[in-house]
């Protein structure tokens, strides 16, 4: 499994690149404002195309001011991200012109010995020449309208044409084609590092006190009762405001990459502190990621003496109500302290990854189906009628489901949500999130 793959878009200030990064991702998690200078740290966000799925990251405008300091971090800040993409994105505004400062930024990208395509924002019409931007010397222009989406799926054609060829790693020459590939995540010193190392059972990650020692996602390779597991130890996910150091962006970003290339999350959690706002935004970034989960209440060891009657409910319960949106995820307790408990997880990940890649025959599906309808018809909505023919499985990892329907407008959330429940009561699909998609069935004639 290879990393995805990332593109980074940089230019100098007020050129357009947050709303192109919302153009590309879908969203509009980066704040557009004609103020110069207004995105300052990097955001990221998924995208896909033509069957690819990969990571934007937004930077902030490039001045190569050293009057200030928060300049200095945003350039900083850019250079990481240009360190770890793929495709460089280098965004020039086609109204404004050619400026020095693009050229300066030009002669940095030349250096960075990846594919850089120069992007000209702000031609919405034919009139409008890009031919000044050949001075710059990197291959053809190329004009897009990101507020007006004009020409974009040519530059997504042209990114993606620009991926390197996906290969994959192996660690001691052991391919990960046969490996369960498991993100250890969470906040800063919540216990990562001591975790791997206890399941490993030697020293193979630095262990400090200090919150944020872990830079960069470290892979190591495990080999359990003839399974082979690859525990990817991610830097902890701070808050934003709480993020000052520019290796801590870089961090988070990894950290993210990690989950989407795993197979299975393990999300820990501080068993004394509970659950906080931060892990909730981790655990939402797992779920639309679409990766399996378990839920890990670490640390258990520190509040041993406090093991009154009722203690373990309480918690799971207080864990369940702040997570319900990722009820499908089994909760435990863990320590490095009590080798059984931890030893007994790797039944766990077993369990939830053949879950998470079931394959469920098509006639166990329609049986099912008639089952549930049977118990609970679908409602009649306006005086129409909802019907399912039929669903069949379409993929797995996470396992997903066609439902084929008279009217997809007549087919209400609530109800694949409970017929998401009957496929978990059935199945046992503990750990894996499940995704039930509507179809309208073509009628006979092609009508």
């Amino acid at each position: 499994m290879a990393m995805a793959p990332l593109v980074a878009i940089v230019g100098r200030p007020n050129v357009g690149k947050s709303t192109l990064f919302n153009r590309i991702t879908g969203g509009r998690k980066a704040i557009e404002e004609k103020k110069a200078g207004v995105t300052r740290d990097r955001l990221y966000g998924k995208a896909h195309w033509l069957d690819k799925e990969f990571l934007v990251v937004d930077t902030g405008g490039l001045t190569f001011s050293q009057s200030e300091e928060i300049e200095i971090m945003i350039q900083k800040q850019a250079q990481l991200a240009l360190e770890e993409a793929s495709v460089i994105l280098f965004l020039v505004d086609g109204r404004q012109g050619l400026t020095s400062l693009d050229e300066e930024i030009a002669d940095m990208l030349r250096k960075q010995r990846k594919p850089v395509l120069l992007v000209v924002n702000k031609i919405e019409s034919a009139k409008q020449s890009t031919a000044e931007f050949y001075k710059l010397g990197l291959d053809t222009p190329l004009p897009v309208s990101a507020a007006h989406g004009l020409n974009i799926g040519d530059l997504l054609d042209k990114i993606v044409s620009l991926f390197p060829e996906q290969k994959i790693k192996s660690h001691n020459g052991i391919g990960e084609y046969d490996a369960i590939r498991v993100a250890v995540v969470g906040r800063p010193n919540v216990g990562k590092s001591s975790f791997i190392n206890a399941l490993v059972g030697e020293e193979r990650v630095i262990v400090f006190e200090e919150p944020g020692t872990t830079r960069d996602a470290i892979d190591t390779l495990v080999e359990w009762e003839g399974k082979k597991y690859i525990f990817v130890d991610t830097a902890g996910i701070r808050k934003k405001s709480k993020v000052h150091e520019n290796v801590e962006y870089y961090s988070v970003l990894r950290s993210l990459k990690a989950i989407d290339d795993a197979d299975l999350v393990l999300l820990l959690l501080e068993a004394t502190k509970g659950v906080t706002e931060q892990d909730k935004k981790i655990a939402g970034y797992i779920l639309e990621s679409d990766k399996a989960l378990i839920i890990a209440l670490n640390k258990w060891d520190l509040v041993k003496e406090q093991r009154r009657e009722g203690l373990v409910n309480e918690m799971v319960n207080e864990a369940k109500s702040q997570l319900k949106f990722v009820s499908f995820a089994p909760i435990i307790f863990t320590s490095v302290y009590e080798p059984r408990r931890l030893k007994k997880m790797f039944n766990l990940f077993e369990e939830v990854y053949k879950n998470y890649s079931m394959r469920i025959p098509t006639s166990v599906l329609n049986n099912l189906l008639a089952e549930a309808q049977g118990v609970n018809p679908l409602p009649t909505s306006g005086g129409r009628k909802g019907r399912i023919y039929y669903w069949t499985q379409s993929a797995t990892r996470p396992p997903t489901f066609v439902l084929f329907v008279n009217n997809t407008a007549l087919i209400h959330f609530s109800y694949l949500r409970y017929l998401e429940n009957r496929l978990r009561e059935a199945f046992n699909l503990t750990g894996t999130p499940l995704k039930l998609l509507v179809r309208a069935r073509k009628k006979k004639g092609g009508r």
